[in-house]
This record gives structure tokens, C-alpha cells and sequence, in this order.
């Protein structure tokens, strides 16, 4: 083999995967993760000669990364709110912008004494989250998926954090209770915005929690039926949407709520990514 630096190595991959139409800096992540390499570590032996064993790793990867695997699911874990979390292919890897959901919602209520349901919970990422920070909140969780189901459990319990699960389909498994907090990154991409989508995506993530009916808006409509049912009288909800569907989506909930306020936030790109019903 060649006796190329690491920065090399890493360089060339990642201009070949750029080459091919793919997102570069993920072989440099996905190296620096396997080596468990933080920025200094880095900096310390980007200068040294590779090892063969790592220049077979950084091959090995490129093939899978070629053929759209994602690097979380390659890893078998994503960052998300402090806590890493468990991420497999019956669940949605967490993105920046529902971090952006959380710090919403831990912004805006006040108080201790907060029941909250968290749906689609997938990896259990918001659930976690919101009981990491807020340790007094009675947090509970639901998702249609049981494989979903089972990382989410595994998960809360590897970050010690006290939450009831619930299997089924929205609020249903919950009409019986009363809540303060709905919260939720439901799925909102229309099946017209396939050819839109990453193809990584498109072929490994959990097309149960990425597409939904009706545009996209078929899960906002059922949570919107559901939560007056479930909604304290003082309650909030605070939802992730589709960067096209803020007006659509708050005049679901207006409708749902007439005496209640429906706004619209951006994200820190500027997209309008999330409503708060309060």
C-alpha cells in the first residue's frame, strides 16, 4: 500500500465520494468516530503514515458509505441533546433541528409538576431529553413501532431516565390521561417528495417515520383530533414540521384549538420548522 498520511488517506476518500456524488466529510467522521478521536487526536496524527489495518478500515467504509448506508447506522449510534443514543433501522436518526424542538419547549414552560407524552419517539431522543433536563417531569412516550419500541426502552435506560412507554398509534394508547406537554417530530414528508430525498435515507431509514398521507399532514390531523381529549386546559404542544408546511399545519391546530394561539417558529437556518400551540 501507498505510503500516504492519514490526512491524505482521509482527503482522497473524501474528494472520491464527492466525485460520486456523496456527502465528503462522512468518512472523516466515521474514521475519527471508530477511533474514538477527538480534535486533538486528530491533529496529533493526521501528519503520521497510516496504518494498513486503518487504511482497510477507511476501504471498507468507503463501500458501504458508496452504497448510501448511513454512518450513524454504521456506527450503530447518533449524538443528540448531550446523550448518545442507540440508533438501528427501525429507527429515524436524529437530527440538529429537533434539538432546536426541545430547547422550544425548555424555554417555554415553566413549572415542575409537567406531564408529558412525546410521540413517534423513535430512539426516545426528545422523551430523554426532556427528562435529562427536567428530571420533575412525569415524561411518557408512545410509537407505533415495537422495534422502535425496544431502542427507545434501551436507551432511556442506559441514560437513566424514568419513562413510561406505549406502544400504538399516536395518542391513542394515552386518551385515558391528561397531559401539559404534547410534543412530538412526527412523520410529515409527503410520498410526492421521494425523488427529493436523499437516497441514504430513501433506503435505510424507517419509511413509517419519515411519510405520511395527505401531503404529509395525515399525522397532524390525527394528533390534532386526539388532543383535546389529552390536553390540559393551560396545556402546550410543540411540533416539528416540514419547512413548507407551517401555515397548513397551524391552521390544523387552530382549528383544533379556537381558543388557544397557534405560532409558527423558524429554525436556525430560517425555515419555518416548528408550531407551539399554547
Amino acid at each position: 500500500m501507498d505510503k500516504k498520511t492519514y490526512r491524505e488517506a482521509l482527503l482522497g476518500a473524501s474528494s472520491f465520494l464527492e466525485a460520486q456524488g456523496k456527502e465528503g466529510y462522512s468518512i472523516q467522521f466515521l474514521f475519527l468516530e471508530r477511533k474514538q478521536w477527538q480534535k486533538l487526536d486528530w491533529l496529533l496524527h493526521m501528519n503520521e503514515v497510516i496504518s494498513e489495518a486503518d487504511q482497510l478500515l477507511i476501504q471498507t467504509d468507503m463501500k458501504l458509505l458508496l452504497e448510501n448506508h448511513p454512518p450513524q447506522y454504521l456506527l450503530g449510534y447518533a449524538d443528540f441533546y448531550g446523550h448518545r443514543l442507540k440508533v438501528t433501522e427501525a429507527t429515524l436518526i436524529p437530527r440538529p433541528e429537533t434539538e432546536e424542538l426541545v430547547d422550544w419547549c425548555l424555554a417555554e414552560v415553566a413549572g415542575s409538576e409537567q406531564a408529558v407524552i412525546d410521540i413517534g419517539t423513535g430512539t426516545g431522543a426528545i422523551a430523554i431529553s426532556l427528562k435529562a433536563e427536567r428530571p420533575e417531569w412525569q415524561v411518557s412516550a408512545v410509537d407505533l413501532s415495537a422495534s422502535a419500541l425496544d431502542v427507545a426502552k434501551e436507551n432511556a435506560e442506559k441514560e437513566q431516565a424514568e419513562i413510561d412507554f406505549y406502544l400504538g398509534d399516536t395518542l391513542e394508547p394515552v386518551l385515558d390521561q391528561r397531559f401539559d406537554i404534547i410534543i412530538s417530530n412526527p412523520p410529515y414528508i409527503s410520498h410526492k417528495e421521494w425523488d427529493l430525498m436523499d437516497e441514504s435515507v430513501r433506503t435505510f431509514e424507517p419509511k413509517m417515520a419519515l411519510f405520511a398521507e395527505a401531503d404529509g399532514l395525515a399525522i397532524y390531523r390525527k394528533i390534532a383530533r386526539e388532543a383535546p381529549d389529552v390536553l390540559t386546559e393551560e396545556g402546550k404542544i410543540f411540533l416539528e414540521i416540514g419547512f413548507r408546511q407551517g401555515e397548513a399545519v397551524q391552521n390544523i391546530f387552530q382549528q383544533a384549538f379556537p381558543h388557544k394561539t397557534v405560532i409558527v417558529k423558524k429554525d436556525l437556518s430560517g425555515n419555518e420548522r416548528m408550531i407551539q400551540v399554547y
